[in-house]
């Protein structure tokens, strides 16, 4: 069983708005650091945003930094990435991931190997 399953992906116009949800409730940790990654083709796995889910404490790439919104909903089962004005540079294949962790500060500092599970992904195709 996938513990992480995305949805929401699609095409849009640059200048658009997509949502993106991960269902989490198979991951049972109250500790838990929750995360959206992507990769475009011929490009390595960047990390877009996270959050330490106990507090919901977040963190962005400066390339999404009020453009994009990582939520949770309020029983911890589901997480969300609001992407708003998105540019033809944000097409990729975006992936939900989450690992125990500690505290928001370790969760600022895990690397994208770290996170021990993993959705197939929702793919974001944006066109100028």
């Amino acid at each position: 069983q996938v513990p992480l399953v995305e949805s929401g992906g699609g095409s849009v116009q640059a200048g658009g708005s997509l949502r993106l949800s991960c269902a989490t409730s198979r991951i049972s940790y109250t500790y838990v650091c929750m995360g959206w990654f992507r990769q475009a083709p011929g490009k390595e796995r960047e990390g877009v945003a996270r959050m330490f889910a106990l507090t919901g404490s977040t963190l962005y790439a400066d390339s999404v930094k009020g453009r994009f919104t990582i939520s949770q909903d309020k029983d911890k089962e589901k997480l969300f990435l609001q992407m708003d004005n998105l540019k033809p540079e944000d097409s990729a294949m975006y992936y939900c991931a989450a690992v125990a962790s500690s505290s928001y500060s370790v969760c600022q500092e895990e690397a994208f190997s770290d996170f021990a599970y993993w959705g197939k992904g929702s793919q974001v195709t944006v066109s100028s």
